[in-house]
């Protein structure tokens, strides 16, 4: 199964589709659709599903239990990330003109500097199985509606951290809660994205893997 360099081909049988193992949960995959930061569906994203090692899982799965007693649940981003998909990151960051996407996702923040300010990575903690983007939703509603958390998913800029004060008092508290919850069953959150958490105790901590999501 490993290739070079600690780089799989093939994801594990023990990765699991969210939506089986979770089946309350909600997917909002823009990977697969063109409302994202690039502005095109990405490479490696065939169908709008979401796999998740099955630690990860079992993890994401106690979190929405614990908002299922507010009539809360999670909303799902992103998970498991094939490579071919952080390729083509890295591609479109090499293209200077193409900045269609800039008013919506990084409004504030040069294309150039976006890897030098961490929000894009050639080596992604997604592509090994446990890190998840993640949001709040209410349960009760025929469509769930979002907690607002003061900015978009996926939007490069300090309004994105965590604990910003750049946010209201809600949103920031919004934030919070999401940030509690995610820590304490298991998830490290990341400094600058509200959104953002990988799994402490990683099953596959040197591997990334590129099996397209199908």
């Amino acid at each position: 199964m490993i290739l070079t360099n600690a780089m799989a081909k093939k994801i594990p049988d023990t990765f699991v589709e969210l939506s089986v193992h979770i089946p309350t949960i909600n997917l909002d995959i823009r990977y697969f659709t063109a409302n994202n930061f690039i502005g095109a569906r990405i490479d490696g994203y065939k169908s709008p599903k979401a796999y998740l090692s099955l630690q990860g899982a079992d993890a994401l799965r106690n979190v929405q239990s614990e908002l299922a007693i507010f009539g809360l649940g999670l909303k799902v981003y992103d998970a498991y990330r094939p490579q071919q998909a952080v390729d083509h990151f890295m591609r479109w960051a090499k293209d200077p003109n193409d900045i269609k996407m800039k008013l919506k996702y990084y409004p504030e923040m040069n294309k150039e500097s976006l890897f030098r300010e961490g929000y894009l990575i050639d080596n992604s903690s997604h592509s090994r199985g446990s890190a998840v983007d993640v949001s709040i939703v209410s349960l009760h509603k025929t469509n769930p509606i979002e907690l607002d958390m003061g900015t978009d998913w996926d939007f490069f800029g300090p309004d994105s951290g965590p604990q910003s004060f750049a946010v209201t008092p809600q949103q920031r508290a919004n934030r919070i809660l999401l940030y509690h919850l995610m820590k304490k069953h298991g998830f490290k959150p990341h400094e600058k994205e509200w959104w953002h958490f990988t799994l402490e105790d990683e099953p596959y901590p040197d591997q990334y893997f590129d099996s397209p999501i199908q």
